[in-house]
């Protein structure tokens, strides 16, 4: 019943005033059931942090049995983020720019380079 309930519940942040407010609406028996509750939350909190701590002892455990290491799990999240990257329509239009962009750059060095040397043997 208490979660169903559609009185505010005051934000993190919220003053004190408003707060104690609050709680001076309550009757005692709502009071105490609120509290029931919030024990029990902060119960099942404490065993879902338990079970994750479980968990990612379990996970280190498989890690080592493997050979899995730190360095290793590195590599393989650049080289899956680099593929990602590389796999995307924005990475591949770049790409392709910047390839036509440095042809035509190379054939303009190249153009230069022969009236440059036109130029020199001109002068000879």
């Amino acid at each position: 019943q208490g979660l169903l309930r559609s009185d505010s519940i005051p934000e993190v942040g919220e003053d004190a005033a408003a707060t104690v407010g609050m709680a001076e609406t309550l009757s005692e028996e709502e009071q105490d059931e609120l509290r029931k509750e919030l024990a029990k939350v902060e119960e099942e909190i404490q065993t879902l942090s338990q079970v994750l701590a479980a968990k990612e002892k379990h996970l280190a455990e498989i890690k080592r049995k493997l050979g899995i290491n730190s360095l290793q799990e590195l590599r393989q999240n650049i080289t899956k983020s680099w593929q990602d990257v590389t796999s995307t329509t924005a990475y591949k239009k770049t790409s392709e720019t910047l390839s036509q962009a440095g042809q035509k750059a190379s054939a303009a060095f190249s153009s230069v380079g022969s009236v440059i040397t036109k130029k020199f043997e001109d002068v000879r």
